[in-house]
């Protein structure tokens, strides 16, 4: 459905993105994640159009973004980051003017600017002019001019932005709705946001992408927690010589248990009955095993010193 291609934007001397390549199928929910600067909202605008590549081509549903911009933009809905609205004019009155700006029929407005306060709760809010909004309410009025013509591809910069606790849940279920009916990419820098909604998710780093992975994969651990009442001298190279371990580090010591982090090609639940019956063939005492669980937290910390590493050595 979305394509980029070797994706490069220059403002000036700074390179915000750099060969950033990448391709998103129809019905996946994305998440763009990276620190301030990292070139998250830079992708975003080119995907949408609003900026040209410096470099690169970006296709949306095969079609180049730059020979048919019109066609590709009508496929899309889009919030940007700060969520540009008329403060002067109603919530009613600024939906019913996105609909004309996006060429719906006028028989089919009423309908559709219904179903989108309806999508994001703004029935209470419909008349209000936006100035008296909420930032909360805000985002919502930017998420709902998105969803006004029914768009293949949603590209949300910050949903969540200025929403409250109970705000954010009725987002991220809106989110996971739309998902099945369409392309949703959604950019920020809240791990929690990924974790709640998201199948994969693209990691930038200075304008590279660090990272490219389904969500379930990149949280679930190959490597095996174990702890046993084994001393350190007895329990490292029995376990090393398990067939399948590649390495055995101590995680912990304790008076009555040690506990250990065994790293293996094979997949933990092949390996987790050979240590098991190594534990007891030893005669330790078996407290836990379990496969190491790697959170998005974890992954994005690691992604981000690997980059510093880099970095330095250069």
């Amino acid at each position: 459905m979305i394509d980029g291609t070797n994706l490069s934007r220059r403002y000036g001397n700074l390179l915000a993105v750099d060969q950033v390549s990448f391709r998103i199928g129809r019905g996946e929910i994305v998440g763009l994640l990276g620190h301030n600067g990292a070139g998250k909202s830079t992708i975003m605008k080119m995907l949408t159009g609003f900026l040209e590549p410096s470099a690169g081509v970006v296709r949306i549903a095969g079609e180049d973004l730059l020979t048919d911009r019109s066609g590709a933009q009508a496929r899309i809905g889009y919030l940007p980051e700060n969520c540009p609205v008329y403060p002067e004019m109603s919530v009613v009155d600024y939906l019913d003017y996105t609909a004309t700006l996006r060429g719906l029929d006028q028989q089919e407005r009423p309908r559709s600017i219904r179903r989108a306060v309806e999508q994001t709760e703004l029935q209470a809010k419909a008349t209000a002019a936006i100035a008296t909004l909420s930032r909360g309410y805000r985002q919502r009025v930017g998420v709902a001019q998105a969803l006004l013509h029914r768009p293949e591809i949603l590209i949300l910069d910050e949903p969540t932005n200025g929403l409250d606790p109970s705000q954010i849940e009725h987002m991220r279920d809106l989110i996971r709705e739309l998902g099945r009916q369409a392309t949703v990419i959604v950019s920020t820098h809240i791990l929690q946001e990924v974790e709640a909604v998201c199948d994969r998710v693209l990691i930038l780093r200075n304008g590279r992408l660090a990272l490219d992975a389904r969500l379930e994969e990149l949280t679930r651990g190959r490597a095996l927690m174990l702890t046993c009442s084994a001393p350190a001298s007895e329990a490292l190279p029995r376990l090393r010589s398990l067939a399948g371990i590649d390495e055995v580090l101590l995680d912990s010591k304790g008076s009555m248990a040690s506990s250990y982090r065994l790293l293996a090609e094979d997949a933990a639940e092949e390996l987790a009955p050979r240590v098991a019956a190594a534990v007891v063939e030893q005669g330790w005492r078996l407290y836990e095993l379990r496969r190491e669980e790697r959170t998005l937290e974890k992954v994005f910390h690691e992604t981000s010193a690997a980059g510093e590493e880099v970095a330095d050595a250069a």
